[in-house]
């Protein structure tokens, strides 16, 4: 049939070797790159919470305020 199932020590131990391994062959960023990349996360994410925050100030205005007023 198949073959014999192997103990879960067995298999979690060859999992964690495998996993180094896979480890190993990751290109790693630089610090100067890591940075870099950080800082456009940073910048990208106040944006697009202030975008976020005007559409709901809009949308508030729109919806609660201008509906109110034609009641």
């Amino acid at each position: 049939m198949g073959a014999p199932k192997r103990n879960w020590a067995v298999r979690f131990v060859e999992f964690v070797r495998e996993v180094r391994g896979e480890l190993r062959k990751v290109s790693w960023p630089t610090v100067p790159e890591l940075k870099k990349a950080t800082t456009v996360i940073v910048i990208f994410v106040a944006i697009l919470g202030v975008v976020i925050g005007w559409m709901d100030w809009l949308l508030q205005q729109i919806f609660v305020v201008g509906l109110a007023k034609l009641f």
